[in-house]
């Protein structure tokens, strides 16, 4: 029969349609498939690690699993990244150029220009996107950092989160590092994880690879031949450095010789392994102000030791990182599907100088960069409690140059030691060697390529709009010739970079590049390598080829506005958050039983400001009916209120009839006994003043009355507090060691109503909250 032309419904039918099925023809919808044979992907992004870290490019640190994939694969000496995190994993999921991608700085910012949205446009598609078009199953676990911190918490939009962005599943952390004892928030899909504390023994990256393996697993119970797609990026080795301690032992007393030893073996055996060619120059230690990295044998025996123990803690969580790319490949060889899946192991820049010169024993201190003589970056904590659960800690820049070997800069600058990483990918099924190819390959490889490159090996095409609208182009291109071929030529001939003036402009062999030049954002003092026979960027010729810099630097400045670098960030105009925010820091009442908060929105109650904090109290849990609450009942106890954890925040709580307030000024611990709470008390207050050189006063009343003082106090800023507000319990990290210790999260036992916060106005000069928030941001990534 024909359907007439009023029914609704039908449009696009294929089949064919009646009065009753018996006399109708079914038709489905074609679901996506890949085709078959396609192989499973996995992609492990490490963060911070420098170029020399694991054993294939010159380590000395245990990577047996890293080592089998270099065996079995290629690995790209010559790969570039960008030179900070959100910017590198946007272009590695998007194939473009981290500006056109929206991410010309890191997802801690908003300065309100094109290029610098900090969040995934509309016609912008990912890796994981098209691989679903495809067929795949795609799954996340890790650090994901392309979503904009004001927008982590509920009621924000979640356009830019994994779930959105074409992963079926996600676990780990939205934020740019993280606790590894005590991670302040993790997010299953799309939900945060409402932890109260986490089990003995917890530790992140086992956390990671426990859901890694977990997704893999359920897949192939329930499906046998959907590829998939893991993107397994870590947060280690971002700071705060922390790791196992049956993984420290292993490398106790095997950096006693220092920094500037280890450069030479790493650099001795990157040659020996056909890296780089016989005559090959190491770069020298960094000199320049701000960079500089002093001779070993120049420390002290304290210093020696002290930043000795940093690297043991550093080297065990790259081992711990190699033991978990093991289960994954264990878990994939257990199904049979090793041969056939593509493996790439990569970070997302170089490692990284923001321990100072000294290192620190208390991480978020150190990135204040408080204009404060007195002011203590290193809190001079029991240096055996290095690495553990007790202290954030991160290693003189010695070891980030020794990470980096064998080029000069860090992570942040767009010379080699900021953005030449290592590069490995396996697909033993797909890729076979000839005979004598060492699997090396030194052409020119770029972040961008990765996309168009995997798709090309799984035999996908990239949709050509989304959401209806013409998707933005790659500007990676497909590099997968010169994984088959060591002889291809590289067909990624040109690539600008640029971040927070740090900026450069490759072509054909040529590098043009300029640190960050000072005051004014837009005057590079160019250098200029010529890196066929310089490869580690050593002898500036600058001044032998006027011309060519010319002509670099005008391919410089058309690149940029090709790629929507323009304008320029100031640090005033980089650091400018958009008007909406200002509703963070709104008074607000938090209910007894509200999860814990969200570290950005906490921090915006209290940063730089005056601050009041009201507890009300109601009756005894146990109340009669009917009967009218009286405020505390003695016997009960517990924290009320909870802010931070072991590496800065404060907190109110009653023990024995006593109530007590507490102070974590960046690990150091300070508490007034308020005395004993009186039975009936109805509300309790916390006053914040801020007082001169960034320090808190604090005032502690019951029912209006004052029982206590704790002046003087750090401000918390920057990063700190990490964990967010709880009420009614300590969640997550402890503020205080010792309590935790008694008496575990210590969940209050009565009748908590509210604890509400009323910010006062910000007492901190513009001009140093500005100089505070750049560090800290910079840390953040």
């Amino acid at each position: 029969m024909t359907v007439p032309p009023h029914a609704r419904g039908y449009e696009g039918f294929p089949g064919r349609i009646g009065r009753t099925t018996d006399d109708s023809t079914p038709a489905w919808p074609d679901v996506p498939s890949a085709r078959p044979g396609a192989p499973n992907i996995v992609v492990i992004l490490i963060d911070d690690m420098g170029f020399s870290d694991i054993g294939p490019f010159g380590s000395e640190i245990d990577t047996p699993n890293l080592d089998r994939l270099a065996a079995s694969g290629v690995r790209l000496t010559n790969y570039h990244t960008t030179p900070l995190c959100s910017p590198s994993r946007a272009a590695l999921l998007t194939g473009l150029n981290p500006h056109r991608a929206g991410y010309g700085f890191v997802a801690n910012a908003d300065p309100g220009f094109p290029g610098l949205r900090l969040e995934l446009s509309d016609d912008t598609q990912t890796l994981p996107e098209i691989l679903r078009a495809g067929g795949y199953a795609t799954y996340a676990v890790g650090k994901w950092h392309l979503v904009r911190d004001a927008n982590i918490r509920p009621g924000a939009t979640r356009d830019s989160w994994p779930t959105q962005r074409g992963f079926d599943r996600y676990y780990g952390s939205l934020e740019g590092l993280n606790s590894f004892f005590h991670p302040n928030q993790l997010v299953s899909d799309s939900s945060a994880v409402d932890v109260e504390e986490y089990p003995e023994g917890y530790y992140l990256t086992d956390d990671l690879t426990d859901k890694a393996v977990s997704y893999i697993k359920d897949l192939r119970a329930h499906d046998a031949d959907t590829p998939f797609f893991l993107y397994f990026a870590h947060v280690a080795m971002h700071g705060p450095l922390q790791a196992k301690e049956s993984d420290i032992a292993r490398y106790r007393g095997r950096y006693e010789q220092g920094w500037d030893a280890v450069r030479q073996r790493r650099f001795e055996s990157q040659v020996a392994q056909g890296l780089f060619p016989e005559g090959t120059e190491q770069a020298p230690r960094n000199v320049e102000p701000g960079f500089d990295v002093p001779e070993w044998d120049s420390l002290t025996d304290d210093q020696r030791a002290r930043f000795a123990r940093y690297m043991e803690v550093y080297a065990a969580m790259v081992d711990s990182v190699d033991q978990s790319v093991g289960r994954v490949l264990d878990t994939i060889d257990e199904l049979g599907e090793l041969d056939n899946t593509i493996v790439v192991f990569t970070s997302d820049n170089g490692g990284t100088a923001e321990g100072g010169p000294e290192g620190t024993r208390s991480y978020f201190a150190e990135f204040a960069h408080v204009p404060d003589p007195d002011w203590v970056g290193d809190v001079p904590h029991d240096e055996s409690l290095i690495g553990s659960a007790r202290l954030g800690v991160h290693y003189p820049r010695g070891w980030g140059q020794a990470s980096n070997t064998p080029f000069r800069f860090y992570k942040g600058q767009s010379f080699a030691g900021g953005v030449r990483v290592p590069f490995v990918l396996s697909w033993p099924a797909g890729l076979r060697k000839e005979s004598g190819d060492n699997g090396v390959r030194d052409q020119f490889a770029y972040v961008t390529d990765l996309t168009p490159t995997l798709l090309s090996l799984a035999g996908v095409t990239a949709p050509t709009k989304r959401k209806g609208l013409p998707v933005k182009t790659f500007d990676g291109v497909d590099a997968s010739a010169l994984l088959h071929d060591r002889s291809a030529a590289s067909t990624h001939t040109e690539q600008y970079t640029e971040m927070v003036g740090n900026r450069g402009f490759y072509r054909d062999g040529w590098k043009l590049l300029a640190l960050h030049p000072g005051l004014d954002v837009d005057d590079p003092k160019w250098q200029l390598f010529d890196v066929r026979t310089d490869p580690t960027e050593i002898h500036d010729v600058a001044d032998r080829y006027p011309e060519k810099v010319a002509e670099l630097a005008a391919a410089w400045d058309e690149s940029a506005w090709a790629n929507t670098v323009f304008p320029l960030a100031t640090p005033a105009g980089l650091f400018t958050r958009r008007p909406a925010e200002q509703a963070l820091a709104r008074p607000v009442r938090i209910l007894a039983g509200t999860p814990t908060l969200e570290r950005y929105r906490s921090s915006k109650l209290i940063s730089f400001r005056d601050f009041d904090i009201r507890v009300e109290l109601g009756g005894s849990a146990g109340s009669a009916p009917g009967v009218e609450p009286g405020g505390y009942t003695p016997g009960d106890e517990g924290v009320l209120v909870a802010h931070g954890d072991v590496q800065g925040g404060y907190l109110l709580y009653v023990e024995d009839g006593h109530l007590v307030f507490g102070v974590n000024s960046y690990g150091r611990y300070t508490s007034v006994d308020a005395g004993p709470l009186p039975a009936g008390a109805r509300t309790i207050d916390v006053s914040a003043v801020v007082a001169p050189r960034l320090r808190w006063d604090f005032t502690i009343r019951v029912d209006g009355a004052d029982e206590a003082e704790l002046l003087g106090q750090v401000q918390l800023v920057g990063m700190a507090p990490w964990t967010g507000i709880s009420v009614g319990v300590d969640a997550r990290g402890p503020v205080s060691w010792d309590l935790r210790e008694r008496r575990g999260p210590f969940r209050y036992t009565g009748d908590l109503r509210s604890v509400t916060y009323t910010p006062g106005p910000v007492g901190v000069p513009a001009v140093a909250v500005r100089e505070i928030e750049r560090e800290a941001e910079f840390a953040a990534d």
